[in-house]
């Protein structure tokens, strides 16, 4: 159509975007996986080849802590870390009818997705009740809970849906700013971090939040070059590079591991994760209703120590009449299909008044 001026302004055709090979390799090109309602054929596939398909998360240990939680119809229960909602999904069958289910997060991204997704499958705000808070906000629900949980879930994985999504900073996989919050509202980025902190402190950080061998070395490089890393491939290259003459010839491998844990230990200074797990560890006995149940899947020693430390002190005071003996671990299935699951430890206590699992 031509307006009296001679110009077309025919509303031009935009064409769909084309799939890039049965690999894509940016995430916005992989519209298959993100959509799994339209493309349900290829998400089973890449299921299939033991993949998990971008934008997705698949929860761990779903059986295991079934069986530890053992929920009842007409219970009262908390996934503290709802994600993707996979574990709350499993509970809420569980617990109908009349049951109550509480899931917080502090991800305002993935809540907002997460609650969509819950609600579309039928699940109302009677039964399944969802706030935006952290561990600090749980026992200032108790009320509204009548007293207690029944039974309580906390899985400390970082979500796939943060990890895949390049503009979260959380992996050094494709290149995002070097974020790492979990709420991006909340706190500095972990770009700020690094230029704020001492080298010193650096080292430290990645020693005691990840187990780093080569914190000095790393710690050096990264407080050397910190104006000029903004960038998960920058902060990646950076590590590359001051391993590189450190470490033997031909273990890439080992350079790549120590990325991986120099990425973790920043995530988790910056979202302080440690000092809200402890400060979670230590009101969960109030939290608990009598016989309560408690399940917490951790992915590294500096979590899974904690929650040892906890329970064992919970018990010897009186606060649980059991606690997990052993670590409880994805089952080799599990972690053929989902690689994400191998590090995974899942451990258990019971409130006093039970005699255990």
């Amino acid at each position: 159509m031509r307006t009296s001026s001679g110009l077309d302004e025919t509303p031009k055709r935009k064409r769909r975007v084309r799939y890039k090979g049965t690999h894509p390799r940016r995430f916005d090109e992989k519209y298959k996986e993100l959509n799994p309602e339209k493309y349900a054929g290829d998400i089973e596939k890449i299921l299939k080849s033991g993949k998990t398909p971008a934008g997705m998360h698949r929860s761990i240990c779903v059986k295991e802590i079934l069986e530890v939680l053992d929920p009842k119809p007409g219970q009262t229960g908390l996934d503290a870390t709802l994600g993707f909602g996979g574990h709350a999904e499993e509970l809420l069958l569980r617990i109908m009818p009349g049951g109550r289910l509480f899931g917080i997060d502090v991800d305002p991204i993935e809540l907002t997705r997460t609650e969509a997704r819950l609600r579309a499958l039928g699940h109302t705000d009677k039964e399944l009740i969802l706030r935006q808070i952290n561990f600090a906000g749980i026992p200032k629900m108790l009320a509204d809970a009548g007293g207690g949980f029944d039974f309580i879930l906390a899985d400390l994985g970082v979500s796939s849906m943060q990890l895949d999504n390049p503009a979260r900073g959380f992996t050094f996989k494709w290149e995002g700013p070097l974020d790492l919050r979990f709420n991006p509202k909340r706190g500095q980025p972990a770009s700020a971090l690094i230029k704020a902190i001492s080298e010193k402190a650096l080292e430290e950080i990645l020693f005691v939040n990840s187990d780093e061998p080569y914190a000095e070395t790393i710690a050096r490089a990264i407080h050397k070059n910190c104006h000029k890393i903004s960038t998960t491939k920058a902060l990646a290259d950076t590590v590359k590079e001051a391993l590189a003459s450190v470490t033997p010839a031909g273990s890439r491998e080992k350079i790549t591991t120590s990325i991986r844990r120099t990425f973790q230990a920043l995530r988790i200074e910056v979202n302080d994760e440690f000092s809200a797990l402890e400060q979670f560890l230590r009101n969960l006995p109030i939290c608990l209703k009598p016989n309560g149940r408690v399940a917490i899947l951790t992915f590294h020693s500096g979590e899974d120590n904690r929650v040892v430390k906890f329970f064992q002190e919970g018990l010897e005071a009186g606060a649980y009449s059991d606690i997990c003996r052993e670590p409880i671990r994805p089952a080799p299935k599990e972690c053929f299909d989902n690689p994400r699951s191998k590090s995974a430890i899942l451990r258990w206590a019971v409130c006093k008044g039970n005699k255990g699992v």
